[in-house]
């Protein structure tokens, strides 16, 4: 018996030893890619040395002779801190995920391949201005050199993902950059997904003012009444089965809600309290680990220039040199257009043209996937665009029998110079040079808020679509392919595009609002990205007769729902403290606990207090049951509360409050009724996942930020490594914007979309300005600096935005040198 257990303590030792030695080496190989930021390196291709100084955050200050040699070392910085996040997007704009991840990444690639966005970058190498060409080589070196590096010495393929996902890294290309802008593009659309939804409401809701009510626009002058769809295209499907969109987290095909969206806003020196300009800028896109965003300070010919930049792309896109900062938003204009293509019935190879048949734009696509066989898929062009499959964005539920949808879209441009007019602006002193500087941006479209020490403004950048003033639908719904008069007849003046130089208030800004009122077809976009956040906006900007940067810092943080103070007045109304006594775990008490709650809360989304929670889930149930019995599986689509709509029928504005009746009972139900009902539901979800005790719930229980790994966030214990999870303030509808996953799923009201990006810019001071990522400036996860801002940034702290190099090198976390041979 003694030899058996001493044979067992070995076996165990034994077993134990290996589980360590195993560890250890994982830690080994992962941490061999580590970049080691004190060193001087011998590099070809440059042309003199280059000091690479990171502060103690990891933000890099690049020093150079010339504008190339700064470059290249930003494209090795970048290398060396996101090499797996540029790869994967060049991957996914190439459509070669399948290669490395299999057939759960096929439909992805299909639909970029369709889309063939890398074709097209790399036709626009062509268009881009001399200088570009010069950065562009310059920073792929520099990338190129890192991968050089990561082989010639063993250093762990660069990235650890590189070890569990073990494939060939092509050079980098300039394509490649510029292909990065246009997968940026991509994911913030939501015209298309907008177009499809409305077609679909069309046929399920035939009655203008219903539509009116669900899909509602922004507040301003109406539009002009349009055809049903069912009247374009009588034989659409009217109740067609929807396909799941998929959420596949590496998907670059965005929900409309989930699609781009920012704040930014300016004050010149009339509303500074310290007499100079001041700009706040913080964009919004879905969350992820590591942020999208990565900080650097790059010391060009022209001046220093500091702010954000994505990997893959050597440009600040929101920052400031000494003399100009710019910030941006997504603009909302309507850059997209499906159109309905006839297919000639005795050859499915032409469509229908203004001209008669025509035959498809056609080539072959291979598409290689991991441990299975290749398959081969057949683009299709028309005139207006690329031919998308009806499960993408379900096309197949609008489209009659006999035809196919396509695509128009400025992203698709085979000569996009938007990479040169992004450059251009870095190196631009003033208001007016950065608004020239980006007249030759095509895609994606953007306001773009510039501020100069003395002058500030906003203009919307990116190609506007000319239409036809008799366009069927005027780009809302999808329109017949085949008549001219829908056709895109070139591109609008830069002149056209909306501008404030100078307001007279001294202050501008932008939530994605609607910012210019023209009829069709000047009108820029029928559907904007906010009507909420841009009310309480305006009333924090005119409650101070001067600013400073830290109240510009207090309202980025701002974390009051406009949307809260507005509708719970209207759905609470017959509601507020009425009711008989009703003893304790009876669901008439629990409703007048949470009324109480409610009756005395001001609307602040503030992660401590249970009433975000209670407001969330009641307008959730709310909006569920007053559309259900109307829609149907229609419904699902509706994954977001529409403040527009609850107040609408609330309000019985043109008889929306029929929305309130349930269709399938007798009684006919009140708005109140409902809001008794929803409010009911909503109690019984939260007892069922938070407990019945309303006055101990936390929103920020469920308003977790999930900075989540694309590709290890659901593997099991890694998870606990590459993820970051957050307690988080705000909501969908706040200045500290935390959007909401939404749906029907679990965890609906966790935080994955928002402010990656903080930045407020003081011209009074220019070295006193602040920016932050959500997490921090290396991708990886075993590195201190994969998540030392995540804290920050979830308690609205922020870090030094300073070009001061003596600053920079102070308490450098080192000091890298990069030098030509020799």
């Amino acid at each position: 018996m003694g030899l058996i257990f001493k044979w067992l303590m070995r076996i165990a030792g034994a077993m134990i030893a290996l589980v360590v030695l195993g560890i250890c080496l994982v830690y080994y190989l992962a941490s061999r890619s580590l970049p080691d930021y004190d060193a001087v390196i011998e590099v070809p291709y440059l042309n003199a040395p280059v000091e690479i100084v990171r502060d103690n955050a990891n933000v890099p200050h690049i020093f150079g002779q010339s504008d190339e040699d700064v470059f290249y070392a930003l494209g090795f910085a970048h290398a060396q801190d996101r090499l797996w996040q540029m790869t994967m997007m060049r991957r996914t704009a190439q459509g070669r995920l399948s290669e490395v991840f299999g057939t759960a990444t096929v439909n992805i690639d299909k639909l970029l391949r369709r889309l063939d966005l890398y074709t097209l970058a790399t036709a626009s190498v062509d268009a881009q201005d001399e200088r570009t060409m010069r950065i562009l080589r310059a920073y792929a070196t520099g990338v190129n050199v890192r991968l050089d590096q990561v082989n010639a010495e063993a250093l762990g393929r660069g990235a650890p993902e590189m070890f569990l996902f073990n494939s060939p890294v092509a050079p980098w290309r300039p394509a490649d950059s510029l292909a990065i802008i246009k997968l940026m593009g991509l994911q913030l659309s939501g015209h298309l997904d907008a177009e499809v939804l409305r077609a679909r409401m069309s046929l399920a809701v035939p009655d203008p003012d219903r539509l009116a009510d669900i899909l509602p626009d922004a507040p301003g002058t109406g539009v002009v009444a349009l055809p049903e769809y069912a009247a374009l295209f009588p034989d659409a499907p009217r109740f067609a089965q929807s396909v799941p969109h998929d959420d596949h987290p590496l998907s670059p095909f965005k929900r409309r809600m989930m699609a781009g969206a920012s704040n930014a806003w300016a004050a010149d020196p009339s509303r500074s309290a310290a007499g100079g300009t001041l700009l706040a800028n913080d964009p919004h896109l879905g969350f992820t680990a590591p942020a999208i965003w990565y900080l650097a300070r790059l010391e060009l010919e022209s001046g220093g220039v500091i702010g954000g930049t994505i990997p893959g792309m050597p440009v600040v896109l929101t920052g400031r040199s000494a003399d100009l900062g710019w910030g941006l938003t997504s603009a909302g204009m309507d850059d997209q257009d499906l159109y309905i293509e006839a297919l000639n019935p005795d050859n499915p190879e032409e469509y229908r043209t203004p001209d008669g048949f025509k035959a498809f734009e056609t080539r072959s696509s291979i598409i290689n996937i991991k441990d299975e066989t290749p398959i081969t898929i057949t683009l299709r062009w028309t005139d207006n665009g690329p031919v998308l499959p009806g499960t993408h964005y379900n096309l197949g539920t609008i489209t009659p029998p006999g035809h196919v949808a396509s695509l128009a879209w400025t992203v698709l441009s085979p000569n996009d110079t938007s990479m040169s007019a992004a450059l251009k602006l870095m190196s631009a002193g003033s208001v007016a040079e950065g608004i020239d500087a980006a007249e030759t941006f095509v895609a994606p479209a953007q306001n773009l808020v510039l501020a100069d020490r003395n002058e500030i403004a906003m203009k919307m950048i990116g190609a506007m679509p000319r239409r036809d003033a008799n366009h069927q639908s005027q780009g809302r719904m999808p329109s017949p392919g085949w008549i001219a008069a829908n056709r895109w007849q070139g591109r609008l003046p830069y002149a056209s595009n909306p501008r404030v130089v100078a307001p007279n208030g001294g202050i501008l800004g932008n939530t994605n609002n609607k910012v210019v009122d023209r009829p069709f077809p000047n009108h820029v976009s029928f559907t904007w990205g906010d009507t909420q956040r841009v009310q309480r906006w305006q009333r924090l900007m005119q409650a101070r007769q001067v600013h400073t940067r830290d109240s510009f810092i207090e309202a980025q943080l701002d974390m009051v729902s406009f949307t809260a103070r507005s509708l719970l007045p209207l759905i609470g109304a017959e509601l507020w403290f009425t009711g008989e006594a009703a003893p304790d775990g009876t669901a008439l008490r629990q409703r007048q606990r949470a009324l109480t709650l409610l009756a005395s809360w001001s609307g602040e989304m503030n992660e401590h207090m249970p009433e975000p929670l209670i407001y969330m889930a009641w307008l959730r149930s709310l909006q569920a049951r007053m559309v259900q019995d109307d829609l149907g599986p229609l419904a699902r689509e509706l994954t977001h509360v529409e403040p527009l709509f609850i107040e609408r029928a609330f309000r019985d504005v043109n008889g929306a409050a029929v929305w309130c009746d349930v269709i399938q009972s007798a009684p006919v139900e009140t708005c109140a009724d409902m809001a008794r009902l929803a409010l009911d539901d909503a109690l019984v979800w939260i007892s069922e996942n938070w407990g019945p005790a309303l006055e101990t719930l936390r929103w920020g229980d469920a308003h977790q930020a999930t900075h989540d790994h694309p590709v290890l966030g659901d593997v099991p214990v890694l998870r606990f490594f590459v993820n970051i999870r957050q307690s988080t303030n705000g909501g969908d509808n706040t200045l500290q914007r935390g959007l909401t996953r939404g749906g029907t799923g679990a965890d609906p009201f966790h935080n994955v979309h928002g402010a990656a990006y903080r930045g407020v810019y003081d011209f009074a001071d220019p070295d006193s300005s602040v920016f932050i990522t959500s997490t921090g400036q290396s991708g990886h996860f075993l590195s201190r600096h994969y998540d030392d801002m995540a804290q920050l940034w979830r308690r609205g702290e922020y870090i030094p935005m300073s070009l001061d190099e003596d600053l920079a090198r102070a308490a450098a976390v080192g000091v890298t040198v990069l030098r030509p041979p020799g």
